[in-house]
């Protein structure tokens, strides 16, 4: 309970969690994607890496408390420099208005993280700063512990990645609607079998639109009755046949099942 209410304390924006300035325009069916609306998505960030002397998007993440961002554990190097962008939209413009770059003070991966398997695939980066509440950069509200989806509710992935299979990665934010497919039907031998378990999620998986290479770390958007918006997934793995492979739904990190880690690290960091 204490480490909830100090999660509470620490989403205490004034606008709340969850609540974009600026509406997502909720209509299109990022591969086979679309444009996202400017600023739709206000926890959405870019991880960057450094290399001679340039920075380059390699992942996704979501803002969710002023000095913290999720993102999944496969997306974090012990090798590499980092920083983390907030407010972006298009990543081919240079300090674009509403944007704000931050250094990372550190990478907590899960301890149990295991890249062979992909399970427990979900790190929380320490911003070197905290971040204040803009219209173009805000908070995503987390999940209930334990929260459950049910099959085909209505989630959306957003990201920089790949528009499709060894494609370019896009300039523009993506967004695309990825229906929830419940573990029942995802771990059938013909989908993704035991490759998946039950501290996933599954979406996706009609052939025609799924997250790509460069959404990794990304946010799987998912909204409650009342219109606050939760960050159900963390964009983990899909299918090496390609981006949009029919029974091989994107896969990601369940945020509801880690929860208390989530609670412990960011209370004791």
């Amino acid at each position: 309970m204490l480490g909830a209410i100090c999660l509470i304390v620490l989403l205490g924006y004034a606008y709340g969690c969850g609540q974009p300035a600026v509406p997502p325009q909720l209509s299109s069916r990022v591969v086979g994607g679309e444009d996202a609306v400017a600023h739709s998505w206000p926890w959405q960030i870019s991880l960057q890496y450094s290399r001679y002397g340039s920075w380059y998007h390699t992942c996704g993440g979501t803002l969710i408390a002023p000095q913290w961002v999720l993102t999944a554990a496969h997306c974090i190097s012990s090798s590499l420099t980092y920083r983390v962008v907030l407010g972006m939209q298009d990543l081919s413009e240079d300090n674009e208005p509403g944007s704000v770059a931050v250094g990372v003070e550190k990478t907590i991966v899960h301890e149990d993280y295991d890249d062979y398997l992909i399970i427990n695939d979900i790190a929380l980066i320490k911003l070197a700063e905290e971040v204040q509440e803009t219209d173009t950069v805000r908070s995503a509200c987390l999940p209930a512990a334990g929260k459950i989806l049910p099959n085909n509710f209505p989630c959306y992935v957003t990201g920089w990645g790949r528009i499709r299979t060894n494609g370019p990665l896009a300039d523009a934010l993506q967004q695309a609607l990825l229906p929830v497919v419940d573990y029942a039907t995802c771990s059938k031998w013909d989908w993704w079998g035991s490759y998946v378990d039950e501290n996933m999620v599954c979406a996706g998986g009609d052939g025609i639109v799924s997250s790509c290479n460069g959404d990794s770390g990304g946010p799987l958007n998912c909204q409650r009755d009342d219109g606050i918006w939760e960050i159900e997934g963390i964009v983990s793995f899909g299918s090496a046949l390609g981006c949009n492979t029919k029974k091989k739904p994107s896969v990601f990190t369940r945020v509801s099942a880690y929860i208390d880690w989530i609670n412990e690290k960011m209370n004791t960091n």
